[in-house]
């Protein structure tokens, strides 16, 4: 296992699973993000919003990325999010396996033309 703070696991909820897949493959497919798990059921979410307390039914996004690349990954989630809020939790990835790595850095670097 090796250090890995230059990785970060990002979470974001959307309101349908057509939704998440959108931002899924739009994040991969630009290499913002090495791999995004989507859930296929949704989680039930309590939060307050303007004063009122709500709950709904929301698909969880899992996103693996690099440090460097969340500033873009986060403008791009917000330009597809219908949220005008949208969850955007990166958290730090402390260790991993070396090839894991290896291939979520690959999978994220910047292409040069």
């Amino acid at each position: 296992m090796k250090s890995a703070r230059r990785y970060r696991l990002v979470l974001v909820t959307c309101g349908t699973l057509t939704e998440g897949r959108l931002i899924a493959r739009s994040v991969v497919s630009k290499r913002l993000a090495a791999c995004v798990n989507v859930t296929l059921s949704p989680v039930e979410s309590y939060y307050t919003w303007k004063g009122k307390l709500e709950n709904a039914r929301e698909y969880l996004l899992v996103i693996k990325t690099s440090a460097k690349r969340l500033p873009v990954l986060e403008k791009e989630v917000k330009r597809l999010h219908t949220y005008d809020l949208p969850e955007f939790l990166a958290l730090p990835i402390s260790e991993g396996s070396n090839k894991y790595l290896a291939w979520l850095q690959g999978s994220v670097a910047f292409l040069r033309k």
